[in-house]
């Protein structure tokens, strides 16, 4: 018997350290996102599990790990346990960029590819920005209601999250309003948090102060959907036109059918979450090397009847 075990031992070793047989280390990429709080971090969650799937589909050597937060904090929380499973790289799409600067920087030390999808970091430390085309969003907007007010009236602003991301769609409606309808005027412009219910509180307040509004830009179709109820609540008829931002399916649909009241949102898609997993992925398939590009740019478009369709996506979650 033992002359029998001794050769299957010597074969066996010789299997296992000539690497047949053994298993090959998985490349992993950690997707730390906001959670479901609004309907478009709603369709960053839906498109991160989408690119979850994809990826280890195609890619059997790839481990891929989805984290939702409620909070800033919460979010560093679930990168430091992100690192701790020693990814490879990281796709960070944060509401607040601030309080995840440091851990950022201290993924970066520990060599994990970084990608940052929307909201940049203060440090830049990210190997590729992926960004919306927020100053263009908020240009395009304050073109879709100053034509739909024929140049003049008094509007208000219903603003998202005070952040990078904010600042850079409030600035450009204001340039544009300023450089080409200088007969509209802002009579308030306030955050909302990109909440529907902070949307229909904030409207509720607005009407109550404001006795005539020709015009409402909401930086968020999330707002838009609580302003709409609470002017249509309200009984009012001053209004001449809504306009939102981010390209939700219930807004579209509303200008697909040419609702009165909405006249066009302009598009911030969620999906931009997929193409950062994706980059991360040639990231690591390159060496880490940057792919050529620091900034991927993902265009806005304006969404109005007349192409509406095929922004129009039923079976999305946004």
């Amino acid at each position: 018997m033992r002359k029998l075990l001794l050769p299957l031992f010597f074969c066996a070793a010789l299997v296992f350290f000539s690497g047949c047989g053994k298993a090959e280390k998985k490349l992993r990429i950690g997707i730390s996102i906001p959670a479901a709080t609004h309907g478009w971090t709603g369709g960053v969650v839906w498109h991160a599990e989408q690119a979850k799937k994809r990826i280890e589909s195609a890619n059997p050597d790839v481990k891929v790990t989805v984290a939702t937060s409620g909070s800033g904090a919460a979010q560093v929380n679930a990168i430091e346990t992100l690192l701790m499973q020693k990814p490879d790289a990281l796709v960070i799409l944060s509401q607040e960029p601030e309080p995840l600067d440091n851990v950022c920087r201290q993924a970066k030390k520990q060599g994990v590819y970084l990608v940052v999808v929307s909201n940049p970091l203060p440090s830049k430390a990210e190997d590729v920005f992926v960004n919306g085309d927020n100053t263009s969003l908020g240009e395009a907007a304050a073109v879709a209601i100053g034509d739909a007010l024929g140049g003049k009236g008094d509007i208000l602003v219903m603003e998202g999250v005070l952040c990078p991301i904010n600042t850079e769609r409030v600035n450009g409606f204001r340039k544009v309003l300023k450089a080409k309808y200088p007969g509209i005027r802002i009579l308030d412009s306030q955050p909302t948090d990109w909440n529907t219910e902070k949307g229909l509180k904030l409207m509720e307040k607005y009407l109550q102060k404001y006795p005539k509004v020709d015009g409402v830009w909401a930086g968020d179709d999330d707002v838009l959907i609580g302003a709409l109820k609470a002017y249509r609540e309200s009984k009012r008829s001053d209004v001449k036109a809504f306009v939102g931002g981010g390209g939700a399916k219930i807004i579209v649909k509303m200008v697909m059918d040419k609702d009165p009241l909405v006249r066009g949102t302009v598009t911030y898609p969620p999906r931009m979450v997929e193409i950062g997993a994706d980059l991360a992925l040639k990231g690591l398939r390159d060496g880490k090397k940057n792919t050529g590009a620091r900034e991927v740019v993902v265009k806005s478009e304006v969404v109005t009847p007349a192409n509406a369709s095929k922004h129009y996506f039923p079976q999305s979650l946004y």
